[in-house]
C-alpha cells in the first residue's frame, strides 16, 4: 500500500484491511506525508510494516514495498481502495493454479453507490486473445489498486518505471509483462471497493496521465500505431494549458525515450490494436480532470 497526505482515509482503509478474514501482512510506504500519517499508522496499527520515504516516490513506492515481502504474491491496495472478504484468497488461489499468470485484476465497485467502475466493461469484454487455460478475459492493461501480482513477474520487468512516477504507470508495466510472456486476466469474483479521494490535484493528474501515455506509446508501439493513438489521446483531452504542458513534458523526455525504445512483440501489438475501438469509446479513459 502507498499513501501521501491522506491520513484519515488511510486509517479507515487500514481498519478495513486488517479486519479481513483473509487478511495478509501489510507493507505501507508513506510517501513523505506532512499530515502526521506515518505517526498515526505507527500508533494505531503496530502490525503494519511501515516504511517512511523521505520523498514522494509516487507509484515507485510500490517497488520499495515489494522488496520487503517474502510471499510469492503481492496485492496492491491504494489508500482509497479496500479489498473485500475472500478476494485476497481468491487472487492467491488463481496465481497458485496458473503458473504463467502474472497478474489477476478484480472488479471495482465505487462507493457509496457501489456501482461498477466505468473501466469494468472494458475489462469484462476484453477482445485480447488468450490461451484456453486463462481463468478470465485476457488483459493488456491493469489497475494497480485492483490487482494481485506474482512477485517473480513483477521483478522480471523491474516493477513500475521511475520515469512515469504516477498516473497511468500501469500501462508500461503491463506491456512489459506481456512482452516477457506473462499473462494478465480479469476476475469478476475478486471485488475491491473504491472510495475516490477528494484530496488530489486533478489537473496535474491529467497532465501526468497524458505525458505517461505518450511516453508509453513512443517506448513500446510501432510508428503507425503511435501516430494513430496520439490523435485519439490528444482529441480526448481539453485544449488547455495543462494539456499543452503535458505534451511539452513528454517532448522533453524524447532523448531518453528514444534511447530506451523497445517495441513490443507482434502478438502483443495485435492485441493492443484490438483494444483501440473500446478505448476510443471509453468514458473512463478521457482526460478531463
Amino acid at each position: 500500500m502507498i499513501t501521501h497526505n491522506r491520513r484519515e482515509q488511510l486509517l479507515e482503509t487500514l481498519a478495513a484491511m486488517t479486519a479481513l478474514p483473509d487478511a495478509a501482512p501489510i507493507v505501507l510506504v508513506d510517501n513523505a506525508s506532512a499530515d502526521g500519517t506515518a505517526d498515526a499508522v505507527e500508533q494505531g496499527f503496530p502490525s503494519v510494516r511501515l516504511l517512511r520515504s523521505p520523498r514522494n516516490l509516487g507509484a515507485v513506492a510500490r517497488n520499495v514495498a515489494v522488496h520487503e515481502v517474502v510471499t510469492p504474491y503481492v496485492a496492491f491496495c491504494d489508500d482509497d481502495t479496500r479489498w473485500q472478504p475472500g478476494s485476497l484468497t481468491r487472487a492467491a488461489d488463481q496465481l497458485d493454479r496458473y503458473p504463467a499468470l502474472g497478474v489477476v485484476t478484480g472488479r471495482c465497485l465505487v462507493e457509496p453507490s457501489l456501482k461498477e467502475d466505468p473501466i469494468t466493461p472494458e475489462l469484462r469484454d476484453s477482445p485480447v486473445p488468450g490461451p484456453d487455460w486463462l481463468p478470465g478475459p485476457a488483459l493488456l492493461g491493469v489497475m494497480a489498486g485492483l490487482s494481485a501480482v506474482r512477485v517473480r513477474a513483477f521483478t522480471d520487468v523491474g516493477g513500475f518505471s521511475d520515469r512515469m512516477w504516477l498516473g497511468g504507470e500501469e500501462e508500461l508495466f503491463a506491456l512489459d509483462l506481456a512482452a516477457r510472456g506473462w499473462w494478465m486476466c480479469w476476475d469478476e469474483r475478486m471485488v475491491i471497493h473504491h472510495a475516490p479521494s477528494t484530496i488530489r490535484d486533478p489537473r496535474r493528474r491529467r497532465q501526468l496521465g497524458i505525458r505517461n501515455t505518450l511516453w508509453t506509446l513512443w517506448l513500446r508501439r510501432p510508428l503507425r500505431s503511435v501516430l494513430r493513438r496520439m490523435v485519439t489521446v490528444l482529441r480526448s483531452a481539453p485544449f488547455d494549458r495543462a494539456t499543452v504542458a503535458a505534451v511539452g513534458e513528454a517532448v522533453r523526455g524524447l532523448p531518453w525515450v528514444l534511447r530506451e525504445r523497445n517495441v513490443v512483440p507482434a502478438a502483443v501489438e495485435r492485441g493492443l490494436v484490438l483494444l483501440e475501438e473500446s478505448q476510443r469509446k471509453s468514458v473512463a479513459r478521457r482526460y478531463v480532470g
